[in-house]
């Protein structure tokens, strides 16, 4: 994800952490240091950011363990602002998993919170329900706040609303006696439902409730597109969406030639080919960088990329797309005994798409139609 760093590797996962996190210390910081001008309450602001960064590691690095249970990898965890996310390769299709890696996370907010309320009964002061009920930035125990904080923690994250967990609860639940795309289409409209209410109140009573608002609506249409995209592509052969009508280039072929081909028609990466052997791909990031500092007289192979992903044209068109998302590519090369058959680009099964749901569509009217015309008048 843009505007991310690499903060640490954990259980084999890349922890990043994402610039609007900064907010979020920011703000501990500035609340702490009003209170009362004081270097020691900055630097207990300080601790308690670390303690809330850590507890929210826990709690992603809870799903990724979860998956991998499974079988399932996770790419990464990136820290936001009001949460983090554990960026699995693939949700568990099964719904009894996918319900388990969604509560997995909170779950382990809920351990924390009650390892830390034994330590604080075993010291003769328990938190009470009040103060659970009440997160206090600045002024309480420490310890208590970081139960409370846990406590809310795992209760934002359990509200049904994609992306956190408890939409994903929500869909898990609905999937027992829906068709999967089913159920996320009612679990993205309830999450939907959900981030207007936040915004109406957000309106009124607390800005920030408006960027959750923000946040949750964008992430469940993000999620129902996601699976519409999955339904379109499951158990569709490469060769089906890929481009067998495209240009080749040479190692040898002058940066002019490739400007040429670009200019005439609609391709913008062009395979580099020893007879029907890929050696490489130039990208026209590639090729308009490499005119720039060499000129067009210069040779392909100054400019073309030799470490470069394929597929298999009798690969399935889901995990294709894996591989395309992957490497950051626009397109790809695809392949048959090692021999270029075709090119999938990212913009072509984009359109296979397109025309897949309108064809659903199509499907769906004429069913409905076909019922109405037989139903008794």
């Amino acid at each position: 994800m843009r505007w991310s760093w690499k903060i640490g590797r954990l259980a084999g996962i890349n922890v990043y952490l994402h610039a609007t996190f900064l907010l979020l210390i920011i703000f501990i910081l500035f609340i702490y240091w009003m209170e009362g001008h004081s270097a020691l309450l900055a630097l207990r602001g300080v601790a308690f950011a670390l303690v809330m960064f850590a507890c929210i590691v826990l709690h992603e690095l809870g799903h990724a363990l979860t998956a991998r249970k499974y079988g399932i990898r996770t790419r990464d965890i990136i820290l936001l602002p009001i949460g983090g996310v554990a960026r699995l390769e693939r949700m568990p299709e099964e719904p009894r998993q996918e319900l388990l890696v969604a509560l997995a996370g909170p779950a382990v907010n809920v351990v924390i919170a009650a390892a830390v309320s034994v330590l604080l009964a075993a010291a003769g002061s328990p938190p009470t329900l009040k103060q659970l009920g009440n997160l206090r930035w600045v002024g309480g125990h420490f310890l208590t706040e970081v139960v409370t904080m846990n406590v809310w923690l795992a209760l934002f994250n359990l509200l049904p609303a994609f992306p956190m967990d408890g939409g994903r609860v929500l869909r898990a639940l609905l999937a027992t006696r829906l068709e999967y795309t089913q159920a996320t289409q009612i679990a993205a409209q309830v999450g939907q439902g959900l981030a207007f209410l936040f915004g109406l109140v957000g309106l009124f009573l607390n800005p920030f409730l408006l960027f959750i608002a923000l946040f949750v609506w964008m992430g469940a249409s993000e999620e129902a597109a996601m699976v519409q995209m999955r339904t379109s592509l499951g158990g569709v052969p490469v060769q089906r969406v890929m481009l067998t009508d495209f240009r080749t280039l040479t190692a040898d072929d002058t940066l002019a030639t490739a400007v040429d081909h670009v200019l005439a028609g609609w391709q913008q990466d062009f395979p580099v080919v020893f007879g029907d052997h890929v050696l490489g791909i130039l990208t026209r990031e590639d090729l308009i960088r490499a005119v720039a500092q060499q000129g067009a007289a210069a040779p392909v192979r100054e400019a073309m990329r030799r470490d470069v992903e394929s597929v298999d044209s009798h690969d399935m068109l889901e995990p294709a797309m894996a591989t395309l998302r992957k490497c950051n590519c626009r397109s790809i090369p695809v392949l048959h005994k090692g021999r270029l058959v075709g090119m999938l680009t990212a913009d072509n099964v984009g359109e296979f798409i397109m025309i897949q749901s309108a064809l659903r569509h199509a499907r769906t009217a004429l069913h409905h139609q076909g019922e109405r015309s037989q139903s008794p008048s």
